[in-house]
């Protein structure tokens, strides 16, 4: 299915390149290409406008409040705002401008929010997928770099006793919001891909448990 006109996707990759500049490894451009590039083939499964989808994963990280900000879950709403008037200036499609804007505005998963439009499924999905697997991995463990959180609870690194609190310990991500989001995506095709990164995940943790384990008895 064909998405943006190649001089519009440019002008969209550039204020994505340059919005990203300083952002961290779990939300710099690479990123928003993977995400596109699912988003994307989402599409296609799913017979979704796919210039609004490809325009949507370009611009969705254009804002983002830090992880620890209190304003965190607004990310969305924030940056469907600042992406309006730039699509305005830039010529794009008056007709998608909204469209665009309203995946923006519900694709975090923290905001919690429903997307009502086969685009704004397919954006949360692609998005959450890039949150699993092994790219969810680095980027969950690059999150606590950047936020100087510990990798785990040395007291209960698996959450067995406690609830997850992953504003403090990074594995309890995992247990908070990764290992939940195969079944919270809207397609087939992304609960497809879901399954297999889920799995990844577990025996990531299992393989955790093992070293930890082994690190104690010595």
């Amino acid at each position: 299915m064909k998405g943006l006109a190649r001089p519009m996707a440019i002008l969209l990759e550039g204020a994505a390149q340059k919005a990203a500049e300083n952002a961290d490894p779990a939300h710099d451009f690479n990123h928003v290409l993977r995400v596109r590039e699912t988003a994307l083939g989402l599409a296609t499964e799913e017979c979704a406008d796919a210039a609004v989808v490809e325009a949507a994963a370009l611009l969705h990280e254009l804002f983002f409040f830090p992880k620890d900000s209190l304003d965190a879950h607004r990310s969305g709403e924030v940056c469907a705002q600042k992406v309006r008037p730039l699509l305005t200036r830039l010529g794009f499609d008056p007709e998608k401008v909204a469209p665009v804007c309203e995946c923006i505005r519900v694709h975090s998963f923290s905001a919690g929010l429903e997307a009502a439009t086969p685009e704004a499924r397919v954006l949360q999905d692609a998005d959450r997928l890039d949150a699993i697997g092994s790219i969810g991995i680095a980027r969950c463990f690059a999150t606590c770099a950047s936020m100087n959180r510990p990798f785990y609870s040395p007291g209960d690194p698996f959450c067995e006793k406690r609830d997850p609190d992953d504003k403090k310990w990074g594995v309890d991500h995992f247990y908070r919001k990764l290992l939940r989001i195969e079944g919270r995506l809207h397609t087939n095709a992304a609960r497809a891909i879901a399954k297999e990164r889920t799995e990844f995940m577990k025996a990531f943790l299992k393989q955790l448990r093992r070293e930890i384990s082994a690190g104690t008895a010595e």
